[in-house]
């Protein structure tokens, strides 16, 4: 799909060719299985999780790189693609910056403070010990030192004890800081302009590639580069498939072959340098052409899935529901979670994220009352 130059730099897709497979084309904001591969990606890392609280190991090493880091390497790549595309639809710091803390904030809050309050507590009645003696102050210090997105505090007063990862209640909230600071690149691309520009993320999906195989590969080591190229990459990845999208055709036998370049990667130290493009290709495109009603979830558990499932998995291995394998743990993971993802989503998330557009909403009602015409004057008695 061509692209038209505005004259304030701006470029707006041109309207699709009747047939056109593009992404451009094919992919609806509205109709789309993205909510259905979100929850998929997120039961995958209870999957990963079930497997050393278990006991148990993958050894077929592909398999476990996949699995380990499939599920969020598929949340940053679908990321990619959609905040890129929020900042160019609405490029306003403001309602950006708002849009994402809504999103990520209230429920990383509640389940630092259901951990704190809830789990922990649990934790300590099923061990059948009471509270130890500055229980409170030390769950205190687990909400403030981690609000702020970076985890600096993982266990409550010695609990979790007796499991795998002792004094570990979260192991999956560590990736979300990473999260954030890839919306703020975005905004900080956004903001100086060069977002606009079509090239700017193959130049980063460059130089996050060359990164990945110089930490993966090569001799350098340092903390920032390989965590910022282990996010960066698969999120600048679905960032590119937005940006290329009046161009990307999607068709079920590039979404295969995407597919195996995806898995025969795996057998590589670090899979990502081949594969986050096919790995965005697959994932976005799958959403796109997920049209059938059945796939189209209209609620997104996803994120409470993710921020959940890992403290209740702690509480399972810790009476010992570690014995029933990896299969049975899983399943019994995941009856535990989705209730509490749902209550996080109807109860929490979805309330919240109508704040996204309160100003507008409130605009659109002021616009509304001021064209409703004055009632006429009363005829005089």
């Amino acid at each position: 799909m061509p692209l038209r130059d505005q004259p304030d730099g701006a470029r707006q897709p041109a309207p699709a060719a009747p047939g056109s497979r593009t992404f451009a084309a094919v992919f609806d904001p509205r109709r789309n299985a993205l909510n259905a591969i979100r929850l998929l990606l997120a039961v995958s890392v209870i999957v990963w999780h079930s497997f050393p609280l278990t006991g148990a190991d993958i050894g077929f090493a592909p398999l476990r790189q996949l699995l380990s880091h499939g599920g969020v390497d598929g949340f940053f790549t679908i990321s990619g693609y959609l905040i890129v595309s929020s900042w160019l639809r609405a490029p306003k710091v403001s309602t950006f910056l708002r849009a994402r803390v809504l999103r990520i904030f209230p429920g990383f809050w509640a389940s630092l403070l259901l951990t704190a309050v809830v789990v922990a507590p649990l934790a300590l009645v099923l061990a059948g010990v009471g509270l130890p003696a500055g229980y409170w102050s030390d769950a205190a210090a687990y909400v403030g030192s981690n609000a702020a997105l970076w985890v600096n505090q993982y266990g409550i007063a010695g609990t979790p004890a007796g499991v795998p990862f002792p004094e570990v209640w979260n192991g999956s909230m560590w990736t979300l800081v990473w999260e954030f600071f890839c919306y703020l690149a975005v905004l900080g691309l956004g903001v100086v302009g060069l977002l606009h520009r079509r090239h700017t993320m193959v130049v980063a999906f460059v130089a996050l590639t060359a990164t990945t195989l110089a930490t993966a590969y090569g001799p350098v080591d340092n903390y920032w580069l390989t965590l910022g190229s282990r996010f960066g990459l698969p999120f600048v990845a679905g960032a590119l498939v937005y940006r290329y999208r009046e161009t990307l055709v999607v068709r079920g036998r590039y979404l295969l072959l995407a597919a195996v370049v995806v898995l025969a990667s795996t057998a590589l130290p670090d899979y990502r340098v081949v594969s986050a493009l096919p790995l965005a290709y697959l994932l976005l495109g799958l959403g796109a052409l997920g049209t059938r009603p059945r796939l189209q979830f209209r609620q997104d558990l996803s994120y409470g899935t993710y921020i959940y499932a890992f403290p209740l998995q702690q509480l399972l291995a810790l009476v010992g529901a570690g014995a029933l394998g990896v299969p049975l743990f899983a399943l019994a993971s995941l009856v535990l979670t989705l209730p509490l993802a749902a209550a996080s989503w109807f109860g929490l998330e979805k309330p919240v994220l109508r704040l996204k557009d309160f100003r507008r909403a409130r605009t659109v009602q002021q616009a509304a009352v001021a064209d409703v015409p004055a009632p006429a004057p009363a005829p005089p008695r």
